[in-house]
């Protein structure tokens, strides 16, 4: 099963940088301290109480370097929300005008997960490959430019983008369970594909989405007893999926 890659905006596990805020904070010319208490509540996951709070801050008495870093976290704030026609007008606005180097590859990314989750492709490959192009690597990167191609049939292209990732991190289990359903489902290499949606499992037993491509690999592979058994299990886990379903029904009605 193919598996869109999540918009992750930074939370409070992942520290995002300090240099704005703090520095900010600490400067004469600080005017908003709404600002600061928004951020604080965006570092604590409370997104709709720091999205009310950034809202509420008087744009007009902030400086342009605090209205930029307003702009990063109410990007940041509706992505968590899921509001991402909101959140990419504030990401735009951060990677068209800002001058943190970090900053901009961080909205860069989160934009391109967006365009790919709103099925907007092609402007999800033109975001990452300006990453790509700037010289920035990550699995996460390529996870992504492997999911656009794949969603645009471009498959060979595809995998080339998922082992670029495994190259970077062997232990990828989104790069696994991609790799994997595409070499078991257009048939390039099944059992290949069958042993990458084993490891993609075993790191992730619980998902749903691992669990439906091990079973739709031992489909493919002609192994039915244990292609039942496993999508089974991604059923159990997530009934309401449209693909698992389907997968189990041509599973169960096949000899």
């Amino acid at each position: 099963m193919k598996e869109p890659p999540e918009p992750k905006a930074p939370d409070s596990k992942e520290n995002p940088p300090q240099t704005d805020s703090s520095r900010l904070a600490n400067s004469p010319q600080r005017t908003s301290t709404s600002l600061d208490g928004a951020i604080r509540l965006y570092r604590l996951r409370r997104w709709d109480s720091a999205l009310a709070e950034l809202l509420a801050v008087d744009k007009e008495k902030l400086n342009p370097e605090e209205n930029l870093e307003l702009a990063y976290y109410m990007g940041l704030c509706y992505t968590k929300l899921e509001q991402y026609d909101e959140a990419l007008l504030f990401l735009e606005q951060v990677v068209n005008t800002g001058n943190n180097v970090f900053r901009t590859i961080q909205c860069r990314m989160v934009l391109a997960l967006i365009y790919v989750v709103t099925n907007r492709s092609k402007l999800a490959e033109f975001e990452l490959k300006r990453l790509s192009g700037s010289g920035f690597e990550s699995a996460q990167l390529y996870t992504t430019l492997a999911y656009a191609a794949l969603i645009q049939k471009q498959f060979k292209q595809a995998v080339d983008y998922y082992e670029k990732a495994l190259d970077l991190d062997d232990k990828n289990a989104t790069a696994l369970n991609g790799l994997g359903y595409i070499l078991v489902d257009t048939g390039m290499d099944i059992l290949r594909g069958l042993r990458c949606c084993r490891k993609a499992v075993d790191i992730k037993p619980k998902n749903p989405v691992y669990l439906d491509s091990l079973g739709w690999a031992y489909f493919k592979n002609g192994e039915l007893l244990e292609a039942r058994t496993w999508l089974r299990r991604a059923l159990d886990v997530a009934p309401k999926e449209k693909e698992i379903k389907e997968h189990f029904k041509i599973v169960t009605g096949a000899k």
